[in-house]
């Protein structure tokens, strides 16, 4: 009986210390064949797996999601509008790899150019928007330098807005995860990176077809972008995008050794965040979260936005705790104010964690207000308050 006993006391020590570790099982599981990963929550910016995401490596492609970035904030700035025409350099017409085989002297209008980068990952395209842009080729890679910089992306220093493979050019998953979370503000953009397949010059002689680099596109429910990347030195990149039950998350993979390994990589990592996490939206992007009044301005109220989706993440099947709102003001809002200016902050917390810190932004502009105007504003208060 005591060998019996002690058999089975040796038996269930043994089953003790080799029970296997569940998460980090998960985590060998997930990006085993690429150089590096990571996976993030858009709204929070939450990392939910990350493998060496520090790493810098050659992004090959993935550099056009700088690229469209810094497009799109020309847009909103009103420096360019959708239908503006650009003239094709010699220089950008004359780059090889992915292309959509623009002519010197060619113009073709914004839409169509941004259409060409986000499909079919056109560089002739992407360098004629950067020369327009910035005046020259370098002046904006100086932009893609400045913007990552203001992003926080420690790993990365540009030198084109290609990807084409030039020393002393590279990033990180990390940080190409912090660079899709700043593009995908731009709510617009997934309107061209989420299409698997379209036309340009279609009433033309020239018509040119354009398919999606990024087959997820079409093969996985609710991805809408971003942008593939394949050098000989970078091998196959990915940086995938996708929507669900109103969460977005973001997913890298850098140095796939094949196409199909990437994908597969990618799409493990996309069923891995909607397996083990949800969100709970709390603020759309630009919605009011409050007015506030206003001194010496040519209004007396301004209505406060957000920058960007607020959302609580949390582990499926928990329950969200005390959530609680903090607005603050900047202290000194002087006259006059423009719109899209941070004006405050928003934070919150969920039960006693802080869960996201948000800039808050002007609505609108304002200007300062004359001297007539706020002699009126002080009579007509003067007057309410009498009766």
């Amino acid at each position: 009986m005591k060998k019996i006993v002690a058999v089975i006391i040796s038996f269930c020590l043994c089953a003790v210390f080799f029970v296997p570790n569940v998460k980090a099982a998960e985590r060998l599981t997930l990006a085993e064949k690429a150089s590096s990963a990571v996976l993030m929550e858009r709204d929070t910016g939450s990392v939910l797996f990350e493998k060496k995401s520090h790493s810098k490596l050659p992004p090959a492609s993935m550099t056009k999601i700088m690229t469209m970035l810094l497009i799109m904030e020309a847009i909103d700035e009103g420096k360019i509008k959708w239908n503006d025409k650009i003239r094709v350099s010699e220089h950008a017409a004359s780059l090889g790899g992915s292309q959509i085989f623009l002519e010197p002297n060619e113009e073709m209008t914004v839409h169509d150019m941004v259409k060409g980068i986000a499909i079919g990952s056109a560089n002739d395209a992407s360098t004629a928007m950067a020369e327009h842009i910035a005046g020259s080729e370098g002046n904006f890679v100086d932009m893609m330098n400045k913007k990552a910089a203001q992003l926080g992306c420690k790993d990365t220093f540009f030198k084109n807005p290609t990807g084409l493979p030039a020393k002393g050019h590279y990033t990180s998953a990390h940080d190409m995860a912090l660079m899709a979370r700043e593009l995908l503000k731009h709510e617009e953009i997934t309107k061209f990176t989420g299409l698997y397949e379209d036309y340009l010059r279609e009433d033309t002689d020239n018509k040119f077809w354009l398919v999606n680099t990024n087959r997820l596109v079409k093969f996985y429910k609710g991805v809408d972008g971003l942008k593939t990347g394949f050098t000989n030195e970078a091998k196959y990149c990915l940086t995938a995008t996708a929507q669900k039950n109103g969460m977005r998350v973001i997913a890298v993979v850098m140095g796939a050794p094949t196409p199909k390994e990437r994908n597969a990589q990618i799409t493990s990592l996309l069923d891995y965040a909607y397996a083990q996490y949800s969100t709970k939206k709390l603020y759309d992007r630009h919605e009011i979260v409050k007015s506030v009044k206003v001194q010496k301005g040519s209004k007396p109220k301004l209505s406060v936005v957000t920058s960007e989706s607020i959302s609580l993440l949390m582990k499926k099947g928990e329950k969200g705790g005390n959530v609680k709102t903090i607005v603050k003001m900047d202290d000194k809002l002087a006259m006059p104010v423009k719109k899209g200016e941070k004006v405050g902050t928003i934070t919150i917390s969920n039960g006693k964690k802080m869960a996201v810190k948000s800039p808050l932004l002007a609505s609108e502009d304002i200007g300062t207000a004359s001297w007539w105007s706020l002699m009126k504003r002080t009579v007509g208060s003067m007057v309410k308050s009498s009766h």
